[in-house]
């Protein structure tokens, strides 16, 4: 099989890359960045095919993949900037690469008949309540703009596509940019108490375990809507915090406050980010590891 997967400077894709390398499979790699921009630590990504493409490009998207002809296309590529995309001057940005880019590769994906693998998230719902989210479920109510927009993206793969599959996330920490993990050790060592927000519960995902099942759903044809984050039961913020300085061995205080007490944020933040992942295991699918684990794993990866 031959792999597309867009987004490669990022976190997830720079993992799926390499993932795909190591199953022995063609994957060439995308993004808006002349080069790939991504960490240059050696791994298979920044030796394998690369192209630059912007996604909202309706003419660069459809000679791209129709040069390309991929069997399946990755598309992890998605402004992921949650505050900075309520400002009004980015809004239509944000809805142009999260909404109108997946609908441009949908569609050159229909008319090749090839699989698609969208990456979304929790942030579809509204966060309330403590039920885990089913991935079937269709009570959608975003409560921010990057919300909204991964939604339309949802949305413009399954009106288009029969062969998709759409896979919800959260709480995503990886090589590439940045995430939780890596702002708590830059935090913590300069500071000996912090303030982490504890009534936003939910379950870590370490993007190489992810990449790991994203490549094991391609080989299927089981389509349709997951949810897949780490095992290790639900956490808040602040247990997440309070696990991350006693494996890296830092002594930093963290103190337990309210969203509100926290205050800060611009963009409206979801309470309950519970997703149920039983779907995956009914599908044959193998779990992701605790997030215990992984986090285990990625410290050795970045200390």
């Amino acid at each position: 099989m031959k792999f597309f997967v867009t987004g490669v400077g990022g976190q997830l894709g720079h993992d799926v890359m390499n993932e795909l390398h190591k199953r022995g499979y063609e994957g060439i790699g995308s993004d808006i960045a002349p080069e790939y921009s991504g960490v240059a630590d050696g791994s298979a990504v920044t030796t394998m095919p690369y192209v630059q493409l912007d996604i909202t490009d309706v003419a660069a998207v459809k000679a791209v993949l129709t040069e390309v002809k991929p069997d399946v296309v990755v598309h992890c590529a998605a402004w992921t900037a949650v505050d900075m995309a309520e400002d009004d001057d980015k809004v239509e940005l944000v809805r142009a690469i999260n909404a109108g880019g997946t609908q441009n590769i949908a569609d050159v994906c229909k008319t090749l008949n090839c699989k698609m693998i969208y990456i979304s998230t929790d942030y579809v719902f509204d966060g309330q309540g403590e039920a885990p989210w089913d991935p079937d479920c269709k009570d959608y109510k975003p409560l921010n703009v990057y919300g909204q927009t991964k939604l339309e993206g949802e949305l413009a793969v399954a009106n288009t596509l029969e062969k998709y599959f759409i896979v919800r996330i959260a709480w995503v920490f990886g090589l590439n940019g940045k995430n939780f993990i890596k702002t708590m050790l830059n935090v913590g060592a300069k500071y000996d108490t912090l303030r982490v927000v504890n009534d936003q519960i939910g379950t870590p995902t370490y993007t190489l375990d992810l990449s790991r099942l994203l490549v094991d759903m391609a080989e299927t044809d089981k389509y349709g809507y997951y949810h897949a984050t780490n095992e290790g039961g639900f956490i808040s913020w602040y247990d997440f915090a309070c696990e991350i300085f006693r494996q890296a061995g830092y002594a930093t205080k963290v103190v337990p406050v309210t969203t509100e007490e926290y205050g800060l944020s611009k963009a409206a933040r979801p309470f309950n980010s519970r997703l149920d992942k039983s779907k995956l295991v009914k599908a044959g699918f193998q779990p992701l590891p605790t997030w215990q684990d992984a986090l285990t794993r990625y410290l050795k990866e970045i200390q």
